[in-house]
């Protein structure tokens, strides 16, 4: 997706002088700020933010990760992309910043290079085909949202509801990372207790089932899983 407006929150003014300069040379509208106070008045204007890089640290009265949080609290932003770079590379603080609703997260010192590749991740079309039946078409594997089914090279599979709620949750955003906790709060309200632990336990059984398509459920060591439209 060329010509995004892209919000830049960043207080380092190398920093965020760099970011907009690659960015701009793929074509984006870019926006920048060095707090949260100046990005509010940017999200108030008229026109709508395509994504939104912040950087967790920042000046003032608010972080870059209680912004994210407040931007999800938005009609407007909820599912707009946000991807969050931070120099706090422990599991936890990544886990943290997900959970705020970051979709994705670099950790610093980063490549241009790769910060370009994940907001093109972000940005890009869903390489889905969706019917009027919201049926994602991966190729190897279709899965129809509203039919609860899934078909691999042709067979069906037989899921149990919380499997198909893991795999329909993560097929529904390629590429984006998903807690265990982001899982727990999901399948939650259905009588069943679930942990950490038992949300290992079903992605180990829903990839023994959908078998030559199980490498499309990519482990992030320490956080949790994520899609890959792709093999």
């Amino acid at each position: 997706m060329k010509n995004a407006t892209i919000l830049v929150i960043e207080d380092e003014q190398d920093i965020r002088d760099l970011i907009s300069f690659q960015l701009k040379s793929e074509g984006h509208n870019v926006l920048i700020a060095e707090s949260v106070d100046k990005a509010i008045g940017i999200v108030e204007r008229p026109d709508k933010i395509d994504l939104f890089i912040i950087d967790w640290m920042l000046p003032g009265v608010m972080s870059g990760l209680e912004f994210t949080k407040k931007l999800r609290a938005q009609k407007n932003y909820k599912d707009t992309p946000i991807v969050m770079i931070t120099a706090l590379t422990q599991p936890e603080n990544i886990v943290a910043a997900l959970d705020a609703g970051a979709d994705d997260y670099i950790t610093k010192p980063f490549d241009l290079k790769v910060l370009e590749a994940r907001v093109r991740v972000q940005l890009r079309e869903l390489k889905t085909d969706k019917t009027d039946d919201d049926t994602l078409d991966f190729g190897l594997m279709k899965i129809e949202v509203s039919k609860c089914r899934v078909i691999v090279e042709k067979d069906e599979i037989n899921l149990t509801s919380t499997e198909f709620k893991i795999l329909s949750m993560l097929a529904q955003k390629p590429g984006h990372v998903f807690t265990r906790e982001q899982f727990i709060n999901n399948i939650q309200g259905e009588n069943i207790f679930v942990t950490g632990r038992t949300i290992d336990t079903h992605i180990a059984g829903l990839r023994k089932k959908i078998g030559p398509a199980a490498n499309m459920i990519e482990t992030i060591r320490g956080i949790g899983y994520r899609f890959k439209d792709v093999l």
